[in-house]
């Protein structure tokens, strides 16, 4: 397969634990240490070959090839890491959990906890054969109806997402009550440490976000990451699976909505090359002809849930925010040196007041009327868990 390779650069790849130790900077795979945690597993012996895969901007993701077999291991990046962030482990027992309910995603195969193998804990899962649709359309898709039902199985998938039941296993996955209040606090204190320059809008849209916080209607699992680059087709208007569970937790399903609100390009529009376009207009495939319009696709969500989008400007507004943020701290990495030939880093010095203005543009359209901050808001009821 293209891209494959079983030569190590060095750089990324080792082959030995003393390669690796020898590296300015830890790589992210080491052979002849995972070869060992492979032969536990059972796989066949072979050659490992390997390629980077994914367009993610946090998370590392391998495909690896051994023995006939196909796997893919799923890391954080370099250390240092932020305090509970890149949680390997948990995004492992996401997926396990929600498997159970049918939730399309793919079998875990092991995971490792051991920072001697890779430097970092990681996962294995089986290899999902499908297409991603973020830039550009692969054959198949070529008719309006194909396109319509793959945009629309992406919003189904989602509202059978936050239909899941919060008991079990998958009650420990947050706290839903007060999702959105601890959202907007918790974002608002990483910017110091994640940046160094003053953007006074992040503070601005941080208390306008506070004022005027929706009441949730009901908790669900939210994805926190919910786009169509994040979701495998076996065929169009078929899922194969939901990737990326990094950021899930209990919470308010609204959220997920507006994210894939405002990261989704609505048809006929310019795309990532368009003025209007931000970083976070991820799925520029969208604007050929054929794939429905967001309200749309907010009007499908709001049929198979029966849950109330008026509110909508907010959440997207909250997830434009919230995209500054986490694109502020791959900038920081960038300039530390942290992502070497990374191509997004650069972008984001203009990239991120950009997501900023179209937070506050988003927040305008908001109808929602401010509340009595004094008053409590955001009450889902749900059976708690262990907070995210």
């Amino acid at each position: 397969m293209t891209g494959l390779t079983s030569l190590p650069d060095g750089l990324d790849v080792v082959q030995t634990a003393d390669e690796a130790s020898a590296c300015d900077r830890p790589p992210l795979l080491v052979v002849d240490a995972l070869d060992r945690r492979l032969d536990d597993l059972g796989v066949a012996p072979g050659a490992l070959a390997w390629r980077r895969i994914g367009d993610g901007q946090s998370n590392v993701t391998f495909e690896l090839h051994r023995g006939g077999r196909r796997l893919v291991l799923r890391r954080g990046p370099r250390p240092p890491l932020p305090p509970s962030t890149h949680d390997m482990l948990r995004e492992a027992r996401i997926q396990a959990a929600l498997a159970a309910h049918g939730v399309p995603v793919p079998r875990i195969l092991a995971v490792c906890d051991d920072d001697a193998v890779l430097g970092v804990p990681f996962y294995l899962m089986d290899y999902v054969d499908g297409d991603v649709l973020t830039t550009s359309l692969p054959a198949g898709y070529e008719t309006p109806e194909a396109r319509a039902a793959t945009a629309y199985a992406a919003v189904d998938a989602l509202a059978d997402l936050h239909a899941v039941p919060l008991d079990d296993d998958v009650a420990a996955l947050g706290r839903p009550d007060g999702y959105l209040a601890r959202q907007v606090s918790r974002f608002a204190s990483l910017w110091p440490s994640v940046s160094r320059r003053e953007l006074p809008l992040v503070d601005e849209l941080a208390a306008r976000l506070a004022e005027r916080l929706p009441v949730s209607q009901r908790a669900s699992v939210v994805h926190g990451d919910f786009r169509l680059g994040n979701l495998m087709f076996a065929a169009p208007g078929e899922i194969a699976a939901i990737l990326d569970w990094e950021m899930a937790t209990l919470g308010d399903p609204l959220a997920d909505l507006g994210y894939l609100a405002a990261t989704y390009t609505e048809p006929g529009a310019g795309g990532a090359d368009s003025a209007a376009s931000t970083v976070m207009d991820l799925t520029p495939a969208t604007a050929e002809p054929g794939f429905p319009t967001r309200a749309e696709l907010v009007a499908r969500y709001e049929e198979r849930t029966g849950l109330d989008a008026s509110e909508l400007a907010w959440y997207e507004a909250l997830a434009l925010w919230k995209a500054a943020v986490f694109c502020e701290a791959i900038r920081t990495r960038w300039l530390d040196g942290q992502r070497p030939g990374d191509t997004f880093g650069p972008r984001l010095e203009h990239g991120v007041p950009a997501l900023l203005d179209a937070a506050a543009a988003a927040l305008e359209h908001d109808t929602g009327a401010p509340r009595d901050t004094a008053a409590p808001r955001d009450t889902a009821h749900a059976k708690e868990g262990t907070p995210r």
